[in-house]
């Protein structure tokens, strides 16, 4: 396992330089912005501590685990791939995120999972307000309670929670549990080592699907 040190452009030469199953550290994150981002290759990447904003975005393929919390926009536009934080995370965790998993062990702040395209965010915490705010597809679980304006203009993404809503957004609405949906809650909950949640009670949310077409009617006319 190869041990990386140096300004943060020169990690993130060294890491995309990694060829497929290889592996490495970077011991010293203090905390550094942009780090372990536009990875595309099968490696293993540890960052031995705090990490700031946007760790691990634009990432394909690799496995990023980072051994303490995360500033904004972990795992932001995320192709495939998996990060996993050991920590807390700040704002939009998993921006936009197109594919793979982001894994957040603690908390997530305001607007987690914004615009998500596909991928999928856990937390096995509680999130802030606007969680999967115009959220357009891709899954979305939490461990805890989830803040104000849950699912705001959610499109066709999904959210479960295992705790409590302090309310829902404009057009998402609580929707019955499938077997499929508890199936799909247990399998990540598992992939994640969320043994916290019980799959069989936990809340989905969903798009209500009013706004999926504009409506004159409840416009002026001119």
């Amino acid at each position: 396992m190869e041990a990386l040190s140096g300004e943060v452009r020169e990690i993130n030469r060294a890491l995309r330089a990694l060829p497929d199953g290889a592996s490495a550290v970077v011991a010293d994150p203090r905390g550094r912005h942009n780090l372990a981002v536009g990875l595309d290759a099968a490696v293993r990447i540890t960052l031995d501590g705090p990490a700031g904003y946007y760790t691990g975005g634009l990432g394909k393929r690799a496995d990023l685990t980072v051994n303490g919390p995360v500033g904004w926009g972990v795992g932001e536009n995320l192709m495939s791939g998996r990060v996993h934080v050991k920590g807390d995370a700040s704002q939009s965790a998993a921006a936009s995120a197109h594919g793979g998993l982001v894994v957040v062990d603690g908390d997530a702040s305001l607007r987690a999972a914004i615009s998500l395209k596909g991928g999928t965010l856990a937390v096995g915490g509680s999130v802030g307000a606007y969680c999967g705010f115009m959220a357009q597809a891709g899954t979305v679980l939490i461990g805890g309670d989830a803040g104000d304006g849950l699912g705001d203009s959610l499109y066709e993404a999904v959210i479960y929670v295992a705790g409590s809503i302090a309310g829902l957004g404009t057009d998402a609405r609580i929707e019955d549990l499938t077997d499929a949906d508890v199936q799909a809650v247990r399998d990540l909950a598992k992939t994640c080592g969320f043994d916290h949640i019980d799959p069989e009670n936990v809340t989905k949310v969903a798009s209500a699907r009013t706004l999926y077409h504009f409506s004159t009617q409840h416009h002026a006319s001119y």
